[in-house]
């Protein structure tokens, strides 16, 4: 079942600052630390499915100082294919300001930039799209122009608005969400979690430290008729920074998806895939190689999984 993903998404600079406490409204903290990466989620799953020798594409909008910046040139050393970009020369990349407490918490704020032309752009037909956080209109479309879609709605999901959003849904195989991205999903789009079940295979909801539930549901004549729900373990790493931990989760995932992996072991790659990323700060700084996370999965899963 091997083939191309094209991600599609956020392409941007990521400033990460260290705070003790976050600030409160009209108050301010001291930045313990801040520090400049490159990040967006599309290409940092682009970046990690290469890394995990898949064959991948980026459809995303990017500014005039990607090539200024260096940035194509790293995600073309890590083997993505960068020919379908969306190339906006009167804007800068997209820029995300991820501030992280002493207890893991986080909050960000994002700078649309070039991305802010996203519900401009037409996408073009390809086999398989991840769909990652990015305008809701053109998700829409990019959902309808996909023979298989994969949807991962992310911080974004604050802008979708009810409509583009169950076009989405409508067409989504896989759907990605955190625990509390998935009831926003659901009241954005006035839908129960059985309705989601009754339209989408493979839910995946991730609960940080708790792991991630694995949700296969047998659909026939637009109705769920059997679910199967499992929990996957969090695989344990000395975190250093849980920025893009979601991001090369799905990567993990959807690189043993397509080659033939059941979902369950695709979860448990996808937990070995991010124990890597959270070691070192940084979204794309410590991505591993398919037998690097061969060997890690060896001591936390049965490595005849991956046989």
């Amino acid at each position: 079942m091997s083939q191309k993903i094209s991600v599609t998404g956020h392409t941007s600079i990521d400033y990460l600052l260290s705070v003790e406490e976050m600030a409160g409204p009209n108050a301010s903290s001291p930045v313990l630390d801040c520090q400049e990466y490159f990040g967006g989620g599309a290409a940092n799953v682009a970046a990690a499915i290469a890394c995990l020798g898949g064959e991948v594409e980026l459809l995303s909008p990017v500014g005039n100082d990607f090539s200024q910046k260096g940035y194509d040139k790293q995600l073309k050393n890590f083997g993505v294919d960068l020919s379908k970009l969306y190339c906006i020369p009167d804007q800068s990349l997209s820029k995300a300001f991820i501030i992280t407490d002493a207890h893991a918490n986080q909050t960000t704020y994002f700078y649309w930039g070039a991305a802010a032309k996203l519900a401009e752009l037409e996408p073009p037909r390809v086999p398989f799209v991840h769909m990652v956080t990015a305008d809701c209109y053109f998700n829409a479309k990019m959902a309808q122009a996909a023979d298989f879609v994969s949807f991962d709605p992310g911080q974004d999901l604050a802008t979708y608005k009810k409509d583009p959003l169950n076009t989405i849904l409508e067409n989504t195989d896989i759907l990605f969400a955190n625990r509390h991205e998935i009831k926003r999903v659901m009241e954005v789009s006035e839908k129960t979690f059985d309705e989601l079940k009754n339209m989408i295979g493979l839910i995946i909801v991730t609960c940080d430290k708790d792991g991630s539930v694995l949700y296969e549901n047998e659909i026939a004549d637009g109705k769920c008729v059997n679910s199967v729900k499992t929990q996957i373990k969090t695989v344990l790493a000395k975190s250093v920074d849980p920025t893009g931990a979601g991001d090369s989760y799905k990567a993990g995932f959807l690189t043993a998806y397509l080659k033939g992996y059941a979902p369950k072991i695709c979860c448990q790659v996808g937990s070995v895939v991010a124990s890597f990323v959270v070691e070192k700060v940084g979204c794309q700084t410590n991505l591993p190689s398919w037998d690097q996370m061969k060997a890690r999965y060896a001591a936390h899963f049965p490595i005849s999984d991956l046989e």
